[in-house]
């Protein structure tokens, strides 16, 4: 069994904040993701999409920012346990908590802080005759590789962001663009579906009202999508891949069996600690909930940062926890392994 200060839930960006956080407090962690890479649904979903609302960085990628939070942390050696998800969850003696995952993996630790975005995700899949042999081949839930669309005759489906998004992006690449949408009004950026229309009149790519209803292919080989009108009527509309975006069911998966206070999906926590309903389980990031919630990574990074105070004051009950600066700190240049520019300076707190 790992013994260990904090077991994060999630290598998200929030789940990789928190390690820097907790790093600073001098608290040790261990990070647990069900995906097989760092970065969450961030890196999974969306790895090449601009990010403009992270402070001091005016836009970076989304792999980008992954990069350098793990730059970031590096000082206090982080672990990671990936590919595998927490099954087991138990208040053990001095009220630590010891913690099971799918791959045998057993943690002893203090606390326990879920940064599982949206937790277990899924995407919205189509259901027509012939699908399942194509999947990853010629009809794809989310993109990996833009490049291998390029020059190919290109169907996407749905109506939100990510849809636009790729649909904009990958008509500099391929070799024709639909988009197919069950209405005219759109979930998207109006700046996107403005330009989206503008390409539309320039015949650069194509918008059909509609649904997809079915699939002509041979093996995993994509010849053609039917699209079912308002009127009833059908088109056929040729096609080498088809893109889905259709949006995500989001699951809490064995994190909904673990007792705590849930409105939904989401976890109910106090705006103090974020700490949830059972002593010493906090939640951060998109997974949890409260008055004025609002889901941006910025919001995250400050939940971090007092969730990791208050592990901090669990661990030394009693004792303030005192607020340093990484500027004059020597205690945190020691954390941090680096090497103070003006030794003269003292702590400001």
């Amino acid at each position: 069994m790992i013994k260990t200060d904090v077991v994060i839930v999630g290598a998200g960006p929030v789940g990789l904040f928190q390690v820097f956080e907790l790093g600073l407090l001098g608290l040790k962690s261990h990070l647990l993701d069900s995906m097989a890479l760092p970065g969450g649904q961030c890196v999974e979903l969306y790895p090449d999409k601009p990010i403009y609302d992270i402070p001091g960085l005016p836009m970076c990628g989304a792999q980008e920012l992954i990069e350098r939070l793990q730059e970031q942390i590096r000082p206090f050696e982080p672990q990671y346990h990936l590919s595998q998800t927490v099954t087991q969850v138990q208040v053990g003696a001095n009220d630590r908590f010891e913690v099971a995952t799918s791959a045998g993996t057993e943690f002893d630790c203090a606390a326990v802080i879920i940064a599982g975005g949206l937790g277990a995700f899924e995407p919205r899949r189509l259901h027509t005759h012939g699908v399942t042999q194509l999947e990853g081949a010629s009809l794809h839930y989310r993109v990996r590789e833009p490049a291998i669309f390029a020059g190919k005759d290109l169907v996407i489906a749905g109506g939100g962001d990510t849809a636009l998004d790729w649909a904009l992006n990958l008509v500099e690449i391929a070799n024709s663009v639909v988009l197919v949408h069950r209405s005219q009004k759109f979930r998207a950026a109006p700046a996107s579906v403005n330009r989206m229309h503008a390409l539309c009149n320039d015949l650069r790519m194509q918008f059909l009202e509609g649904e997809v209803v079915g699939i002509d292919h041979a093996d995993t080989e994509l010849n053609a999508v039917r699209v079912r009108n308002r009127a009833g009527l059908i088109n056929r509309v040729e096609a080498e891949q088809l893109l889905v975006f259709w949006g995500l069911h989001p699951k809490l998966g064995p994190i909904a069996q673990w007792g705590l206070d849930l409105d939904r999906s989401q976890i109910r926590v106090d705006t103090e600690k974020f700490q949830t309903s059972v002593p010493g389980i906090f939640a951060v990031g998109d997974i949890n909930t409260y008055p004025g919630k609002k889901k941006l990574i910025l919001s995250g990074f400050h939940e971090s940062a007092l969730a990791a105070f208050a592990v901090k004051a669990r661990l030394q009950p009693g004792i303030k926890v005192p607020l340093q600066y990484t500027t004059t700190s020597p205690i945190m240049h020691q954390r941090l392994k680096v090497e103070p520019e003006c030794s003269g300076l003292v702590d400001a707190a």
